[in-house]
């Protein structure tokens, strides 16, 4: 049916990453550059009472110590992406006179070497004040009287409500269950780096690892009272970021830095930095009560979350409420109430992160669901499809229709595939010490930011002189394959060959808007402006070549590159005969720019199962199985859609058992290297098996839907539903670690 889309084709720059050819910002080099090292906060909470860097200042080869004696005052919002933009809290300077967890930003030196930079750190002496060090949301609740901000340390609170509650039956059973999510680090192989310029005529450029170049460069303007046309943004080459380069960090520090000394400054994290300076995913404790019939319908849930935003607001307001609507998009439920308490802490900043509230909601929920399994003997799977939405079924949320949402057939061709009828009704399979569990969870995600948020993109497809493309637009790679998916989807409309057409990464300077990649938008929305553009582009060359060849368009067909008669089909012409007559006698350039706005947002979909083995002696887990079925409408790339599951299965192991921010009684981070924090390694990985289901039915290019962020949301409650199927326990305080299976087991 298709040439191109449905078939695997390899990540566009694979070739360049494993001949080491590609120029990441921390790579990059520019004739006078300076190099900048940065002067973290020692302490989670206190104030800066003086900074003396005047031996720094001695060494040789630095230019300048930069601090909150010497920097803007100005508070802003490094999470806004356009402006005015609402839920976005200002209370973040470029440098701080109080810091308010370990990692804030304090100073830093600018050096002509970096080892000179390092050096001259170790020599600023900072005094501080400290103040009592609230790590928790419960702390930071009750001592009032100690403040992080001035506003106080609860940032926000919501209490969203859902449909109407219903009278209850006598036959229907109560069910409270809470979970607790822990902090990550997005552990992306490549550690934050950025690269600034303001050169002699006024004008700022910066090449940052980001996801949204418009969003960087109206928060840098803004800030350092610049107009938009006098800065350049542009994406440099990503190598991971897992929603941790959403926001602009540390943007705002390096453009001030060079706007100051009108030279090239370059700040690149090392991974302690990165996991202590930059953000987290945030850490939230849920409890989840339902009022369920006998026969497991559920009439109400009602929700309670703290929800820890760290030392500043970013985005945990939008985050914290991207939480309340995620469980109407998977289960029909008559009335759903949730409440969130927003928490300043002295802890690392909460920000983005793979799948944007949905694990921590989806988790919580889906344990919860196995409880409720559990207390009326009814299978999970049962239960669940009890319950889940149907195609066409309106999200009570956002009164939107959630498309061709199909979860249950998910759910039932998975149970079916993964056998799971014979493995769960034969229990958990106990040994002396070792010990078998299979669980199961489902989730669901969306598809762009239409509702609520501006959602549209805007391309351009211009035709070479030889019949070859290029294609601009504002797309931010981040890893996945977006460039070679974007391309597939033209060169399926346009019937080329995929390296017929160049597919261009974002720049402020050259390319058309468009917000950047996040909230699973970007083969949704960027994707079906791509094929709506390709298709103008198309119906172009057809008019240049009605009037080339003389004959009515109606005539006339495109395909492999070429343009002929229907009715004779030896007249023809080539597409690079069509552009170079076009633009040389015919005066007209084949050149199409066009926006789409989005204008549905259906449900993306999955279920995932596994089989856990538990050493109960050690308290040690090894996921054994692993079965995940999603819905993703059509499959761009199947290659990259499986592997985009593979490493959202990884990601969800290690949510389950292993990764944590662990933060000491004094807000310490005592996980700051990847030598004692855990991610799960080749060896750890289970073989995961995938399973597509391919139905269509929505508005995506060719009906395709996300998963980069839908495939991560089931993973953690499917190993954990297994693990406690396996124990008989409900263990639910993430991560599930040996030492917390050990204490459970010697309670039972």
């Amino acid at each position: 049916m298709f040439k191109h889309i449905g078939h695997t084709h390899p990540v566009h720059d694979a070739t360049q990453k494993v001949m080491g050819e590609v120029i990441y910002a921390s790579d990059m080099k520019l004739h006078n550059m300076l190099y900048a090292k940065l002067l973290l906060s020692p302490i989670a909470h206190g104030r800066i009472l003086s900074i003396d860097s005047s031996r720094a200042e001695k060494l040789p080869g630095v230019v300048k110590v930069f601090s909150h004696l010497n920097s803007p005052d100005k508070l802003y919002s490094r999470y806004r992406i356009i402006p005015d933009q609402v839920n976005c809290r200002e209370d973040e300077r470029i440098f701080t006179d109080k810091v308010r967890f370990v990692g804030d930003r304090v100073a830093a030196v600018v050096a002509r070497s970096f080892d000179v930079a390092v050096k001259a750190i170790s020599l600023i002496h900072v005094q501080y004040e400290k103040l009592p060090a609230l790590v928790t949301v419960e702390q930071a609740l009750e001592n009032k009287s100690v403040k992080i901000h001035a506003s106080g340390n609860l940032l926000y609170e919501y209490d969203l409500k859902y449909g109407e509650k219903e009278p209850l039956s006598e036959d229907h059973i109560t069910i409270e269950t809470t979970t607790q999510t822990q902090k990550m680090h997005h552990a992306a192989m490549e550690n934050h780096a950025y690269m600034a310029n303001f050169d002699s005529s006024g004008k700022l450029t910066i090449w940052s690892s980001c996801q949204g170049v418009y969003g960087v460069r109206t928060i840098l303007a803004d800030l350092l009272n610049l107009t938009y046309n006098n800065v350049r943004v542009i994406k440099a080459p990503i190598g991971g970021s897992f929603g941790g380069k959403q926001e602009a960090i540390f943007e705002p520090l390096v453009a001030f830095m060079s706007k100051d000394l009108r030279r090239p400054v370059k700040l690149a994290l090392n991974r302690e930095e990165a996991i202590v300076a930059t953000m987290t995913r945030p850490a939230t404790k849920s409890t989840i009560t339902t009022a369920v019939s006998k026969y497991g319908k559920i009439k109400s849930c009602d929700v309670a979350t703290l929800f820890d935003a760290g030392g500043y607001a970013t985005s945990s307001i939008d985050n914290g409420y991207a939480m309340a609507k995620k469980i109407s998009r998977l289960y029909s439920i008559p009335y759903y109430s949730h409440k969130c308490k927003i928490v300043y802490t002295n802890t690392p900043v909460a920000g983005g992160a793979r799948g944007w509230g949905g694990p921590e909601i989806v988790a919580p929920f889906e344990i919860h669901m196995d409880a409720v399994a559990k207390a009326l003997e009814i299978d999970p799977v049962e239960l669940r499809v009890r319950n889940l939405v149907h195609p066409g079924d309106v999200d009570k949320a956002t009164n939107f229709s959630l498309g061709n949402a199909r979860i249950i057939e998910c759910l039932q061709r998975g149970a079916e595939a993964f056998q799971w009828t014979k493995r769960y009704s034969r229990g958990c399979v106990n040994s002396s010490r070792y010990k078998k569990g299979v669980g199961v969870a489902c989730a669901a995600h969306k598809n762009g930011m239409y509702g609520g948020f501006p959602e549209h993109s805007t391309m351009t497809i211009k035709m070479n002189e030889d019949g070859s493309f290029i294609l601009n637009g504002c797309l931010h790679e981040v890893g996945c394959g977006t460039i070679t998916s974007i391309g597939l989807i033209a060169a399926e409309v346009l019937d080329v060959p995929l390296d017929m057409i160049t597919v261009s990464e974002a720049d402020t300077e050259n390319s058309p808007y468009d917000f950047g990649s996040y909230g699973s938008r970007v083969t949704y929305i960027c994707g079906e402006c791509a094929r709506q553009t390709a298709e103008r582009v198309k119906d172009r060359i057809l008019e240049c070549a009605s009037t080339i060849m003389q004959t009515p368009r109606e005539y006339l067909s495109a395909e492999d590159g070429c343009v002929f008669r229907i009715d004779r089909e030896q007249e023809r012409l080539t597409y690079r005969e069509v552009a170079t007559i076009a633009k040389t006698v015919n005066n007209r350039d084949i050149v199409v720019t066009h926006t789409y706005h989005g204008r549905s947002n259906p449900g993306a979909y999955g279920a995932h199962f596994a089989e856990v083995e538990v050493d109960s002696g050690t308290g040690m887990v090894k996921v054994t199985d692993y079965l995940a079925v999603h819905d993703v409408g059509r499959a761009i790339n199947p290659g990259m859609v499986e592997g985009q599951i593979h490493g959202s299965v990884q990601m969800g192991i290690g949510y389950a058992l292993y990764e944590e921010i662990k933060i000491s009684g004094s807000g310490k981070v005592i996980d700051n290297s990847f030598k004692n924090y855990h991610i799960v390694n080749a060896p750890d990985m289970p073989n995961v098996r995938v399973l597509l289901i391919e139905a269509g039915g929505d508005d995506g290019p060719f009906e395709a839907k996300s998963i980069g962020e839908a495939a991560t949301i089931p993973s953690a409650p499917a190993v954990i539903n297994a693990l406690n199927s396996a124990l008989g326990t409900s263990l639910s305080d993430m991560p599930i670690t040996p030492d917390k299976i050990l204490a459970a087991l010697n309670c039972n």
